[in-house]
């Protein structure tokens, strides 16, 4: 079974499975949701718990041998494996599809796994531990699903924040959970529990938020001028590579002028998106933006990277930053009428 986070309270509170999987890269969910469970399973009478590192030399028949072992001090065990790396290889797959198949009614398994891969979910083991347990993935929070986390820790705290003061919280510390969870703990140390608007809060909150390089392909590609100008700024202020910015901008830029072009000439498309690796999940975001994108404007996009790159090395004059800020303000093209503006 799938289980979102905020979904997981409630299924505790239901029953208990034994299999749980948590896994992303977003470290506060991830840490609450695995605490939630052996929180739950600690109530059960799940008194005694062993912790598996499952790095890279890790023999995973140790999982096997655990679950099988009966303890002295207790009736009921909890077994923690945290998965190192992005996966965990044919061993470790046939070991945890094993373990699903066979289960223990005496041992329930936690699986806390940060840099597990989405594409892991497609393999067989974790198919069956989506049978016979549940899976749960954490991800950063952005928009609307950032505010909502935001306005229920607030209310949870006793505040009664206006759509201002979220709007505020969610652009000071998006990307960066833990330092929302701070700013919010802070809050409840300073000011007394009520109303809470943007003033307020302005005053107490200081600017936590912290980006990922693909945030900014994906604001732009969104049409949100004001999120990209946000980003910018806070790569550059985080002493983010110049070069790794470029990167990025080109990478999506001529992308989507090779998409922008088999559209306008009718070309297939399937190819195309083949060529420059867009996955499934991205398509209909990377297709909406090269009909959205005039042609033209990403080929100018492709010089102005040109150019960016020549400041960067040290031959050309200009400021990098103002040249990134620049190429990416030039992704974001608002639609008027139906149309490009």
């Amino acid at each position: 079974m799938r289980c979102s986070p905020q979904q997981l309270d409630a299924a505790l509170k239901r029953a208990l499975a034994p299999v749980y999987l948590v896994f992303g890269d977003e470290p506060l969910q991830l840490g609450e949701a695995a605490a939630a469970i052996r929180a739950r399973a600690s109530a059960q009478g799940f008194a005694e718990r062993t912790c598996l590192e499952a790095g890279p030399q890790f023999d995973w028949s140790a999982l096997s041998a655990e679950a099988g072992n009966r303890s002295l001090f207790a009736d009921r065990r909890l077994i923690e494996l945290r998965v190192a790396g992005e996966g965990v290889g044919r061993q470790g797959g046939d070991a945890l599809r094993a373990y699903c198949e066979r289960g223990a009614d005496d041992v329930l398994l936690l699986i806390i796994a940060p840099g597990l891969d989405w594409k892991s979910l497609k393999s067989k083991w974790a198919q069956v531990l989506d049978g016979a347990g549940v899976i749960v993935q954490v991800r950063q929070l952005q928009g609307g699903a950032l505010q909502q986390w935001l306005g229920a820790r607030l209310q949870a705290r006793g505040f009664r924040p206006t759509r201002e003061a979220l709007a505020l919280l969610a652009e000071r510390v998006e990307g960066n959970l833990l330092a929302a969870d701070q700013e919010i703990t802070k809050l409840a140390l300073v000011r007394e529990p009520g109303p809470l608007d943007a003033e307020a809060l302005s005053a107490a909150v200081h600017d936590s938020a912290r980006y990922d390089l693909f945030d900014l392909t994906d604001a732009a590609m969104a049409g949100d001028r004001a999120r990209v100008t946000r980003i910018v700024r806070g790569l550059a202020a985080e002493g983010t590579a110049e070069p790794l910015v470029l990167w990025v901008l080109a990478r999506e830029i001529r992308k989507l002028a090779a998409v922008a072009f088999a559209v306008r000439h009718n070309k297939p498309l399937g190819p195309v998106l083949k060529a420059h690796q867009v996955w499934e999940s991205r398509r209909a975001a990377v297709l909406a933006a090269a009909k959205r994108i005039p042609l033209e404007r990403l080929w100018s996009l492709v010089a102005q990277c040109a150019e960016a790159d020549t400041v960067i090395k040290g031959h050309g004059q200009g400021d990098a930053w103002t040249l990134l800020a620049g190429i990416a303000d030039g992704l974001v093209v608002p639609l008027q009428h139906g149309r490009p503006v």
